[in-house]
């Protein structure tokens, strides 16, 4: 029991050592890539062959291909869940060939062992050691980018979408999913509470996140054409904080700020999880966690592409609609 408590506190450490809501410039460096290489390096031991959670949120964004008649010859997969995307493509954008991308050398290795064991049907896949912050693909190299889970943790979220952008081929599809502001809340609101009680104040402790208004501009600003973007919820049950802490580790999600000295205090963790349980936990006694994922579609310009129309040129105006639907709007 001493030992379950005394790894749950260092999973809560771990994690609640984030400071900072929103997300943050590009000049600023915030995150420590190479702690968080090491946790994905870790995460590849602890990961699960098949996660309910990273799979739903896979097969969300890979849905997306089915609504494109267009194919994507070459795509690249960079971070995050590379595992779950290249088991779950299912023949879907008529890849042919798939370059999947990792920090984690271990991330790699986990990927290449499972595509030995179970080959992807008529896809030609490569493997390579590279950062989002710092793309390895040549301009105008490839038809796709995906990322599913992973550009949240880049220092310079704008600068990696641009790269993104750049090594695609005009008219390339560009799909993402990251992890949004009200990941998590459960657990802010119980560490907020147990800082207030056991440290008489607050400071911030969650990673900052992207807020979905900020989507459409994330795209936009990083020149995609046709953006965008849609947001999901899912609760996950656990038994335990202590289980929550253990699978945000298989994810690869815990805390890995450059700015990490200041670590939750021993009582301030205990206090944590004991207010989480008692403002959260279900009848049957599990505890629930939020995680919001916002997705994100941007296309590069091609001069196929729909192009919005002057301003001026409209052929009909509102009030002509209104009397057409009726005074309230409606049909």
């Amino acid at each position: 029991m001493r030992r379950s408590i005394a790894r749950c506190l260092g999973g809560l450490r771990s994690y609640c050592t984030d400071s900072g809501d929103g997300f943050q410039s590009s000049k600023l460096k915030i995150f420590d890539r190479h702690l968080k290489r090491k946790q994905r390096d870790r995460a590849a031991w602890l990961m699960k062959p098949k996660d309910s959670l990273v799979d739903t949120v896979a097969e969300n964004l890979l849905d997306r291909l089915e609504d494109c008649k267009k194919t994507f010859p070459t795509a690249l997969c960079m971070g995050g869940s590379l595992e779950a995307i290249r088991r779950l493509l299912r023949g879907r954008g008529g890849i042919e060939k798939l370059l999947m991308m990792d920090t984690s050398w271990d991330m790699v290795k986990l990927c290449k062992d499972a595509e030995q064991q179970m080959p992807t049907d008529n896809i030609e896949t490569s493997y390579v050691i590279g950062d989002e912050e710092y793309l390895p693909v040549k301009e105008n190299s490839v038809d796709m980018v995906i990322s599913c889970l992973g550009l949240h943790w880049t220092n310079d979220l704008p600068g990696a979408m641009i790269q993104s952008r750049l090594a695609l081929k005009p008219d390339g599809l560009f799909l993402a999913a990251i992890l949004g502001g009200e990941t998590l809340r459960e657990l802010r609101i119980a560490c907020t509470i147990a800082q207030m009680e056991r440290e008489g104040g607050i400071s911030p402790r969650l990673s900052p996140l992207a807020q979905v208004r900020d989507a459409g501009n994330l795209l936009t600003r990083a020149g995609f054409t046709l953006p965008g973007v849609d947001v999901d919820e899912y609760t996950v049950r656990y038994s335990s904080a202590l289980e929550l802490i253990e699978h945000l580790r298989a994810m690869g999600e815990t805390s890995a700020l450059l700015q990490r000295s200041k670590v939750l205090k021993k009582d301030t963790a205990l206090a944590t999880a004991a207010i989480y349980e008692s403002m959260f936990a279900a009848e049957d006694g599990t505890i629930p966690a939020t995680f919001q994922i916002i997705y994100m579609t941007g296309w590069r310009e091609h001069q196929s592409q729909q192009k919005p129309k002057k301003r001026g040129s409209a052929t009909v105006s509102f009030q002509d609609l209104q009397k057409q639907f009726g005074s309230d709007g409606s049909c």
